[in-house]
């Protein structure tokens, strides 16, 4: 190999190097926000609230800082094979993760509506939650960094978890709605809280999707496992 070629590969990789540094700190920054936004409504807190807020505009300029990169890696080197399908999905993951910070900077400012109201029911399934998507939010971008096809799976399993505890919580606040028409406020927020957490663990789950087609070059052998039933959810009075 020439010395202009040599520098030319080297040049490529370290370009990959930095995409996947894009990514992962633009995965971190994400990570940091759902945390804040969940310390905001269990912990009460303002000052979270606020930081997760503040923090959705950084998300979103990274978010346009990775798709002007790829399309100029796609321009310039014309990648093939593997590392095509790994820049495509840094620009794929870029979005998804864009979107969860979305969701974050909505939980947060729920939460500071909530904080007018004193809590109908303990939100010992709200925290539960809340773990779990965190922990599987962690979990995925741990993968990402790695190329860990074996962990994006078993992110993508846990994805049924999280949709059983939100139908089980989508019941309990509608009953809690129906049983004190002065619950439907809080409740309300508490069911759209739910649902933004619902989103962020699919899309984790999306993210999981694409690492593992980034690493492995073929999508996950499976059916994707969704168990959110609560678009067929009937729920009765307490008085019938």
């Amino acid at each position: 190999m020439s010395d202009m070629a040599e520098h030319i590969v080297k040049s490529f990789e370290q370009e990959l190097v930095r995409l996947r540094t894009q990514i992962t700190d633009m995965g971190g920054m994400v990570e940091r926000q759902v945390a804040l936004a969940c310390d905001a409504v269990l912990e009460r807190d303002s000052d979270a609230a606020a930081q997760a807020v503040e923090a959705d505009p950084k998300v979103d300029a990274l978010e346009r800082e990775v798709e002007q990169f790829v399309i100029r890696l796609l321009a310039l080197r014309q990648p093939m094979a593997q590392d095509l399908r790994h820049i495509v999905a840094a620009l794929k993951i870029s979005g998804e993760l864009e979107r969860v910070g979305d969701y974050a900077k909505n939980v947060a400012k729920r939460s500071i509506v909530l904080d007018q109201f004193s809590m109908p029911y303990p939100l010992t399934g709200l925290a539960h939650m809340s773990q779990l998507v965190q922990q599987n939010l962690k979990s995925i971008i741990d993968a990402l960094g790695e190329n860990d096809a074996d962990r994006a799976m078993e992110v993508w399993r846990s994805d049924e978890a999280v949709d059983a505890i939100y139908n089980a919580l989508f019941r309990e606040l509608i009953t809690y709605m129906m049983e004190d028409p002065r619950n439907i406020t809080p409740c309300a927020h508490l069911l759209f809280i739910a649902k933004n957490l619902e989103r962020i663990g699919d899309h984790a789950t999306n993210i999981a999707e694409m690492v593992y087609y980034a690493v492995k070059g073929e999508p996950i052998p499976e059916v994707r496992p969704k168990g959110d039933s609560s678009a067929y959810a009937v729920v009765r009075s307490p008085r019938e």
